[in-house]
């Protein structure tokens, strides 16, 4: 943990391509070697805490159900929560200046979970398609990043409220 806590540290402040496992180890006040029992190098390390975080998101949100359209902003509130909970790793991984994969893997969990809880959530029949899927999902999480940054200054729940409205009144015409 205590690797990954001076990574996300290191990222704030530059590119990944530009940290090395020396100055990871030096921070951290371990030796290379315990590093290398562990990663190969600084991109294995990140990519294990991009899917760690990605595994205890879908841990998080797997302990709520989702019957309804209603359940739709509560699932959206329970992602911002998870968010804000994580706030400082969760910024660093979703700048736009730092070049990692989260962004990416958090869209592929997030289009996974919305296409399997599609059905429960809306009153509509047509599955929708991935074009449409895509735009729900980085248009989402382009505003969870705005939030973010702007230091969370909304509620979580204001923020879902936002979010699901922009999904079913804007998009859907739903009234």
């Amino acid at each position: 943990m205590v690797l990954k806590d001076h990574l996300v540290k290191l990222l704030s402040v530059k590119q990944i391509s530009s940290i090395t496992v020396k100055e990871i180890c030096e921070l951290a006040d371990i030796n290379r070697s315990t590093f290398y029992s562990h990663y190969s190098d600084q991109y294995d390390l990140l990519d294990k805490l991009e899917d760690e975080i990605i595994e205890d998101m879908k841990g998080y949100l797997s302990q709520f159900s989702y019957k309804k359209e209603e359940d739709s902003s509560e699932v959206i509130e329970k992602l911002l929560e998870y968010f804000a909970s994580k706030y400082e790793i969760c910024t660093t991984l979703l700048n736009d200046k730092i070049h990692t994969t989260f962004q990416k893997k958090v869209m592929i969990f997030a289009n996974h979970f919305f296409m399997e809880n599609w059905r429960a959530v809306t009153n509509l029949d047509e599955e929708p398609s991935e074009y449409m899927s895509t735009f729900i999902i980085s248009g989402s999480i382009h505003v969870i990043k705005n939030w973010l940054n702007k230091g969370m200054d909304r509620t979580p729940k204001e923020m879902a409220e936002i979010i699901n409205s922009l999904i079913y009144k804007g998009l859907f015409g739903v009234k």
